[in-house]
């Protein structure tokens, strides 16, 4: 069985975070490994989540656990997420080089949570500044979604054709505005691709979380990347509004 490891956060009534990541590679036939960065009892945006952030000693002490279960020479990715703290953005950092040694081939996945429009940046300045200078250099995949792909570019409007060559690095971005759609691109420099549909009002937290899990399950068991761009997206609006079309077309 396929196997990803999660450093995110655990939101136990909300589906968001690591814990939907779990839920979704579950249906795909993809064992998860999380490790919380944050033990939340609901999504903060709800009010008082209740619960609070993973102390750096228990959560360096459960990454030394999973290694010392043998868990990282099986990886197939690592996914990193939601990080309360800078000290943890470092300790993933170290946990990705541990992973690249005992396993080159796994995929690093990087969904740089830190912000979004309009409420701007929502974690602490320091932990935005770590995951652009410690996580992103070494992920193979950024997953931002359109704010925090200007944040890390410093363009307002980004291009995500464009910030493939800023940031060295492939890049699937969510939030994509279309209009009266909104869409998702994956760009790599050698293909791009674009999902779309139509837009969704009050879309609920966590459909970024489950979009990367889901094209990251979706690259390992096999897909290519527009393939898997278009089952992602697909699936993330149907859990929202049932069947819906999804559009892809090429950008390259």
């Amino acid at each position: 069985m396929p196997r990803v490891l999660i450093l995110s956060s655990h939101v136990a009534a909300s589906p968001v975070g690591g814990s939907a990541q779990v839920v979704a590679l579950a249906r795909r036939g993809i064992d998860a490994v999380l490790v919380p960065t944050v033990l939340f009892g609901r999504h903060p945006g709800l009010g008082a989540p209740g619960g609070g952030p993973v102390p750096i000693e228990t959560f360096e002490d459960m990454l030394r656990g999973v290694q010392a279960a043998g868990a990282l020479e099986g990886l197939d990715a690592l996914i990193t997420g939601y990080f309360a703290s800078a000290d943890q953005v470092a300790a993933a950092a170290r946990t990705i080089d541990a992973v690249r040694g005992a396993n080159p081939a796994a995929r690093i996945v990087v969904d740089p949570i830190m912000g979004d429009h309009p409420k701007g940046l929502y974690v602490r300045e320091e932990v935005a500044l770590m995951i652009a200078a410690d996580l992103v250099p070494r992920a193979d995949l950024v997953a931002p979604n359109a704010w925090e792909l200007a944040w890390l570019t410093g363009e307002p409007i980004p291009d995500p054709l464009t910030a493939v060559h800023v940031l060295g690095r492939p890049v699937l971005v969510s939030s994509i505005d279309r209009g009266a759609d909104i869409g998702v691109v994956y760009a790599d420099g050698r293909e791009a691709w674009l999902a779309s549909h139509r837009r969704i009002d009050n879309a609920p937290n966590g459909t970024g979380d489950r979009l990367t899990a889901l094209f990251t399950a979706a690259l390992i068991l096999g897909s290519s990347p527009g393939e898997a761009l278009r089952e992602a997206v697909s699936a993330v609006a149907a859990d929202i509004m049932g069947p819906t079309e999804v559009r892809l077309e090429s950008l390259a």
